[in-house]
């Protein structure tokens, strides 16, 4: 696995920003950042076992007649307005002859592990920003790869070519328009914007099109006039700040194509976390109380991987009203063993399910993280050890053979990706 990074704010984003010789001429060479994104993943991994459903339209995400949300859809899906976090029901209207199929979630997290070995092969650093996308910075890196232009076509064909998986690229100066480029490369492309023309390439978008903005700000801005880039651009950065205030800043720069980020490594995740919504409202505590155990599992074996202990658990619960149950605990000591984290999500379910209610979704999650346990006396400090070592002896069975190969008996019933 790559050397993670995640993204800090320069130490005067303001005046970075607004200082108009931070703009180098344009130049390849200063274009580094490339942001690669994987075609409609989730499809795209089910059709690598199901290849005769190529060219059709594919939803994954849950059956048509189910309550939940689509996870992807295949770009022939998309003809028909089918998007992400649509509700399966709507799909179903919007293209009824589509193919739905459940989604695999254990099975793309392995093939994003592929993809992210291949990645670490072209850069040092690399942001894994979520299952199917990434960033990575190029700098430094021609005497092994070429120029980044080249060097970002020819990861993309490799990803490919080893995978089977379609990607696409954006290479630029900013990390907010190198994302923005693979969405307008997508599928199957890549596509550069050298330095200094960064305000052009963005000007004729959307504002939509721009991270950070949704449908909210999408509709003050409209309220002003502002759809597209340009007329954003053409508003003093004075007048945002009066009208939006903090984000005022924030627009001005995302206009002109420039972000005050500096990539920064660390590889430890703040949080961990696991969630399941069910087909149908259930008050079964059995079923429930499996479920949980298959989730905190699950969080385990991610703790493991990252040679994590954690010292905080959360439990969440959503019943039938939509209203949510969040219960934390702190634990004595950090723990990484499946069954010291699923004591104390049951003690935190005992105590916040109430009255039998029904409940929709219930979620685990872990935060609080240390590198090591406490010291205690010698024998418990090699009981826990040995703990550990069966954990994980029992998560590289999972690997091999399938995460539901290998279950805590609690865990035995319910549905599982």
């Amino acid at each position: 696995m790559p050397k993670l990074a995640r993204f800090r704010a320069l130490a005067d984003p303001r005046s970075a920003a607004d200082d108009a010789t931070r703009t180098p001429p344009p130049s390849e060479g200063d274009t580094c950042i490339l942001h690669v994104d994987m075609d409609a993943f989730f499809v795209s991994v089910e059709l690598l076992a199901r290849p005769e459903l190529r060219g059709k339209p594919v939803v994954v995400g849950g059956q048509k007649d189910q309550r939940g949300i689509v996870a992807s859809a295949s770009y022939e899906a998309r003809a028909f307005g089918i998007h992400s976090a649509m509700a399966l029901r709507t799909a179903g209207k919007l293209c009824p002859h589509a193919v739905f199929l459940d989604g695999h979630h254990e099975l793309y997290g392995q093939w994003s592990d592929r993809v992210a070995e291949i990645l670490a092969r072209f850069a040092p650093v690399v942001e894994m920003a979520s299952v199917d996308e990434a960033y990575l910075d190029l700098a430094g890196t021609k005497r092994l790869h070429g120029p980044p232009l080249a060097a970002a076509h020819a990861l993309l064909r490799e990803i490919t070519d080893k995978t089977g998986l379609p990607c696409s690229g954006g290479l630029a100066r900013t990390r907010m328009v190198a994302k923005v480029a693979s969405e307008q490369a997508k599928p199957r492309g890549l596509l550069w914007i050298p330095a200094g023309a960064e305000a052009i390439f963005l000007a004729p978008l959307g504002v939509r099109r721009i991270p950070g903005i949704g449908p909210v700000m999408e509709a003050a801005l409209k309220a002003i006039g502002v759809e597209t880039v340009r007329q954003l651009a053409e508003i003093p950065r004075e007048a945002l700040d009066k009208r939006f205030g903090q984000w005022g800043g924030a627009l001005y720069r995302k206009a002109r194509g420039e972000d005050a980020w500096e990539f920064a490594v660390d590889s430890e995740p703040k949080s961990i976390s696991h969630d399941h919504t069910f087909g149908e409202d259930t008050a079964d505590r059995a079923q429930l109380e499996s479920m949980l155990s298959l989730l905190v599992q699950k969080a385990g074996k991610r703790l493991r991987e990252s040679g994590l202990h954690t010292c905080t658990v959360e439990l969440r619960l959503r019943d039938a009203d939509f209203r949510t149950i969040t219960r934390r605990r702190t634990l004595p000591e950090p723990v990484q063993v499946d069954a010291g984290i699923l004591d104390a999500v049951r003690a935190l379910f005992q105590a916040a399910w109430r009255d039998n209610r029904k409940l929709r979704l219930v979620g685990v999650a872990l935060s609080s993280f240390s590198d090591s346990g406490e010291q205690l006396g010698l024998l418990d400090s090699e009981t826990r050890e040995k703990k550990e070592r069966l954990a994980r002896a029992t998560d590289q069975l999972r690997d091999r053979f399938g995460f539901s190969k290998i279950q805590l008996g609690g865990s035995l019933r319910g549905p599982r990706d």
